[in-house]
């Protein structure tokens, strides 16, 4: 199979300030990738979803790598294995994506539109008033797992918060996941968990910044909520890695990002080591647009996601690509009469 390969940007646009501990965004820069072979002229477009800030490939010359991976692949005589040979996380996420898009899409339950993938109700970051419509909003759509941001105002509008959501919702009847993007400290970080336990709470993400391997070991081996790893696993990283950091952290729970954590296969080989080790999982996706999100959300049923996973509905932007996807309640379906409506892009190689 011989392949053509071409990349371009595109600049989503929020249809609301989207808050969390580190920055607020208006838009989000992305980059498509599309593969053409050339002997049946079938394509496959993928998205290289580089998250500013927060992927490890973040470089000024993330452009030009780019052009350089598609130059890459239209000269290997392996192009999955020359993909896989790429250091960037976000250009192996894009071209996995479009080269599985080049073939025809896989058969089961969740592509025939008859499984959903169950899905937690994400609760972005805004001001004590604005968040509790929020969580309102979540929970009138049926929702039964809500996933807040915290860190983004006082720790305590943030009780405050929880405490409304109890007082109306029991922990039989509504499960909370918290995410801390890191904006605890190591010191105060265990007197915060213990004030967040009353409130039963599932588990909470990467409550300390990442790269403090012991201080994270010290928080999971006494926390009282399950905690679970994200950014910590951000980067393409070997096995051995892999294993060193669940060894040593030793966390309840890893959060899945395929863009930021090396890719699909990447993201597979976690879920092999998290398993080996008793350590649960989920995945979530990371602002991709509604082609990264499907990539993602046909790999989590691949996978056999059990529990509700971190996907995104696709609803964020006001100028997202038109897709099968689609928000019945709780669960995240794939409507196989629908179709995608990719626009004209400048293509470059």
């Amino acid at each position: 199979m011989k392949l053509k390969a071409e990349w371009a940007p595109y600049t989503l646009n929020f249809l609301f300030e989207a808050r969390t501990s580190r920055e607020s965004m208006r838009q989000k820069s992305t980059w498509l990738v599309r593969l053409t072979d050339t002997d049946t002229s079938h394509v496959g477009v993928g998205e290289c979803a580089l998250f500013r800030g927060l992927s490890a490939d973040d470089t000024p010359d993330y452009e030009r790598r780019l052009a350089e991976a598609c130059r890459a692949v239209e000269t290997a005589a392996d192009a999955e294995a020359a993909i896989h040979s790429f250091a960037e996380s976000s250009i192996i996420f894009g071209f996995e994506t479009a080269l599985g898009n080049l073939n025809e899409l896989e058969d089961n339950s969740f592509t025939r539109g008859e499984a959903g993938i169950p899905i937690n109700g994400l609760i972005w970051m805004g001001d004590k008033a604005t968040m509790r419509n929020r969580i309102d909003e979540k929970l009138a759509k049926g929702f039964n797992v809500l996933k807040l941001k915290i860190g983004g105002i006082d720790f305590e509008s943030e009780v405050d918060l929880l405490h409304y959501v109890r007082t109306v919702y029991s922990p039989d009847s509504l499960e909370i996941r918290l995410d801390a993007n890191g904006s605890f400290s190591p010191c105060n970080a265990m007197k915060r968990l213990d004030e967040l336990s009353r409130f039963s709470i599932h588990s909470i993400e990467q409550p300390i910044k990442q790269n403090q391997w012991a201080a994270m070991a010290g928080i999971c081996a006494k926390s009282p909520i399950p905690v679970a790893l994200d950014e910590d696993l951000i980067g393409k990283r070997t096995d051995a890695e892999k294993a060193a950091l669940l060894e040593t952290v030793n966390p309840q729970y890893i959060i899945l990002k395929p863009a930021l954590c090396g890719g699909l296969a990447e993201s597979a080989a976690w879920i092999e080591a998290a398993v080996s080790r008793k350590i649960g999982w989920w995945a979530t996706s990371a602002l991709e647009s509604n082609i990264g999100l499907d990539a993602i959300a046909r790999w989590c049923f691949r996978q056999g996601a059990m529990i509700p996973q971190g996907l995104g509905t696709g609803q964020l932007y006001s100028n997202n690509f038109p897709s099968p996807l689609e928000l019945r309640g709780d669960r995240m379906f794939y409507n196989p009469t629908e179709s995608w409506d990719i626009p004209q892009l400048p293509w470059r190689q």
